[in-house]
């Protein structure tokens, strides 16, 4: 039996009034992954390695116009 089937199997012989209780703990551990995965994905502190994955993947023809509002907003560095 693959896992899933076992969970099927054990959620059809819970009693009525833990199916909530069930169905909350599978969200939160949705949501739990999902926030993991956002916080690998999250670029602060990436390497220029890490950013590689996007090269080569700008769609659109506005890149000159987004490069120009970046150097137009961005803070001076102070030191």
């Amino acid at each position: 039996m693959t896992i899933k089937e076992l969970l099927i199997q054990e959620i059809e012989t819970l009693p009525p009034e833990l199916l909530t209780e069930a169905l909350n703990f599978v969200r939160n551990i949705k949501t739990s992954h999902i926030a993991k995965q956002s916080n690998k994905n999250n670029l602060r502190g990436s390497t220029a390695e890490d950013l590689l994955e996007f090269a080569g993947t700008w769609s659109g023809d506005d890149i000159r116009e987004c490069l120009q509002l970046v150097h137009d907003t961005r803070m001076p560095l102070e030191f």
